[in-house]
């Protein structure tokens, strides 16, 4: 495997014992740098590779739409391990809490995980690693350069962070080795997985129900990254930010969930045919400015909230806080869609209905809170709320840093100062009106409700 993946160990030497993987960003078999590297541990020591999850009471607000998709795709990654001679583990509980006695019960030596910026997941490591001796080992899977590796700072803009990630790529976007079927094979029985059953325990919110499409897992990432390919990146670069064209890739929510590696997206667009603007119109959004709000999320624990914005823009939040706002809308109208703004309202449609909006719509979508709401801080509270509830890809660096752009001017400039918005980038219905034929985004929305 690719041995330099910047590691960060916490603890001594590995013990005699397996290793164990726990999984948790990054829920696939194939492509994935942590299970890789565990995989490689376990070779060296010539001991059983096991690989846990832990279920979480309740994370950070996820309901059926998001565990539901979640859970369908681990069963189908059990059925993918069995295979490799590698067992899983469903856990129920948050890791610090389960996973400390699970490490005792199979003697593990050693404890590998994937990285996660957000706030939940760093009290997680730091709450296992106070309860067990048992090293852990820290693998950044999710991004093509390890977070760590490609900034020690919180980057001001895509134009900071950039020459940065483009020196390093090379070095980290390699082929992939295969995962072997596992010589070392786990003798103590194991308990079946009941899927349907734990999907009816689940103690979560149902008022937002699953949703048919897209279909989860990492067979359905790795379909829907070959119909991209085939059919959608050629024209990527002309059609991604128009809302009434299908021009975006749809491959968030596999991203997201782990269930597709972003480096082998990476990997087959750079050897697909597309026209070269084309593919680094798509590179730059796939690795640039994803890779940009994990960065943003590690360095920044305010990351949802106003306290994460750059100075200028609190300031000047903070200086138009009390002019009057135009329209004022409580949480339930926005929620429903019963604004006086159809481009705005047809983009909360299309996200309550599908589990997605239109890039570019989000960014309008996001800017209209700063000006029906009280405050900047209600505004950005809305938006994630309403974000994390309904987008399968919530819960996310990239929800998270997209919010905090558009509703405070994080990783952009200042631009002309005015009410409300101060000196904060402005986004409006005759601008849409203008650059794109949203009437065809509105009869689109209106089919998918039906």
């Amino acid at each position: 495997m690719n041995g330099d993946r910047a590691v960060r160990m916490r603890g001594g030497e590995p013990g005699a014992g397996p290793v164990v993987y726990w999984m948790s960003r990054d829920q696939r078999a194939l492509d994935n740098w942590a299970l890789l590297y565990a995989q490689d541990m376990a070779m060296k020591k010539k001991v059983p590779l096991l690989v846990s999850f832990s279920l979480a009471n309740d994370y950070l607000g996820a309901n059926l739409r998001h565990y539901g998709f979640m859970l369908k795709g681990l069963r189908e990654l059990e059925g993918a391990l069995s295979r490799k001679n590698i067992p899983f583990f469903l856990l129920r509980g948050n890791p610090p809490d389960v996973l400390p006695g699970f490490l005792h019960r199979t003697r593990a030596g050693l404890l590998v995980c994937d990285f996660n910026p957000l706030r939940i997941k760093k009290e997680w490591e730091s709450g296992v690693a106070s309860k067990t001796e048992i090293p852990l080992h820290v693998v950044d899977a999710h991004n093509v350069v390890p977070c760590w590796a490609a900034s020690l700072k919180q980057e001001y803009a895509a134009y900071t962070f950039r020459p940065k990630l483009k020196r390093l790529i090379p070095r980290y976007l390699v082929a992939f080795p295969r995962l072997k079927k596992h010589p070392h094979i786990w003798r103590e029985r194991l308990k079946t997985i009941r899927w349907e059953a734990v999907s009816r325990s689940l103690d979560v919110d149902r008022s937002v129900s699953e949703l048919l499409r897209p279909a989860p897992g990492e067979n359905a990432g790795r379909k829907a990254l070959a119909a991209f390919l085939a059919s959608g990146l050629a024209r990527y670069e002309r059609d991604r930010n128009d809302p009434s064209k299908e021009g975006q890739s749809g491959l968030s929510p596999y991203l997201h969930f782990g269930q597709l590696s972003a480096a082998r997206v990476a990997l087959e667009v750079q050897k697909s045919g597309a026209p070269a603007e084309a593919r680094a119109a798509f590179m730059e959004e796939l690795l640039v400015r994803r890779e940009l709000s994990d960065n943003f999320c590690h360095y920044n624990p305010d990351y949802d909230n106003l306290n994460g914005l750059p100075e200028w823009a609190r300031r000047s939040l903070d200086k138009h806080r009390r002019d009057r706002r135009p329209h004022i809308y409580a949480r339930a109208e926005l929620e429903n869609a019963r604004t006086h703004d159809p481009f705005w309202n047809a983009a909360q449609k299309e996200m309550v209905n599908t589990g997605k909006m239109h890039g570019y719509m989000r960014m309008y979508w996001a800017k209209k809170m700063l000006e029906w709401t009280e405050s900047p801080d209600e505004a950005i509270e809305t938006a994630v709320s309403l974000n994390d509830t309904y987008e399968l890809d919530g819960r996310d660096p990239n929800g998270y840093a997209g919010i905090l752009w558009s509703i405070g001017g994080l990783h952009d400039r200042a631009w002309k100062e005015r009410p409300i918005y101060g000196k904060v980038r402005y986004m409006s219905a005759a601008g849409l009106r203008a650059k794109f034929d949203m009437s065809t985004y509105l009869r689109r929305v209106e089919a998918l409700e039906g």
